[in-house]
């Protein structure tokens, strides 16, 4: 090699080395996932059991709109469970978290403008399917008294409770 070959190869690496730093060259480090039995542990007890939703998600905040998969995409979260069972203290709790709520929890509570707009909106959200493949009809009779005129409503566009859960 020549002088002026090395003066060329010494410039040209003098601009290269400042640069690597700003480039990574290793496998991108993935964000840790939510370990599969600890979202379950969730699910489970968010149909009943508001002290053990409490520590938990206190313990772990990612928990609050995990889904754990039961099987076949039968998919739950910590809110679904608590609406499908009609239990609105642990709904209301997981809302007030910032859950992220759903046509089921708004069947629940008897929101019936807002399931008029939703199904307005999309008519298909009539026969939507929550967690277990119960319906909005399911979740209006949870919801007791506070979802007659929802519970109305939705009989009165034809819904009927035909499914049955998925297991």
């Amino acid at each position: 090699m020549n002088r002026n070959q090395f003066i060329k190869s010494a410039g040209i690496a003098s601009l290269v080395v400042p640069l690597t730093p700003l480039f990574s060259f290793s496998k991108p480090q993935e964000d840790p996932k939510l370990n599969k039995a600890l979202v379950e542990e969730f699910v489970r007890v968010s149909h009943g059991k508001l002290d053990m939703v409490k520590e938990l998600l206190n313990e772990h905040p990612n928990l609050l709109n995990a889904a754990h998969d039961w099987k076949f995409g039968d998919f739950e979260t910590g809110l679904g469970a608590a609406s499908h069972v009609g239990n609105k203290e642990i709904v209301k709790y997981l809302i007030s978290k910032g859950a992220q709520g759903n046509i089921f929890t708004l069947a629940l509570f008897g929101k019936t403008d807002i399931l008029k707009a939703m199904i307005e909106f999309s008519p298909s959200l009539l026969y939507a399917k929550g967690p277990h493949g119960l319906t909005l009809l399911h979740h209006v009779n949870k919801g007791g008294d506070d979802a007659l005129e929802a519970k109305e409503y939705i009989l009165s566009l034809g819904l009927k409770e035909t499914q049955f859960p998925l297991y």
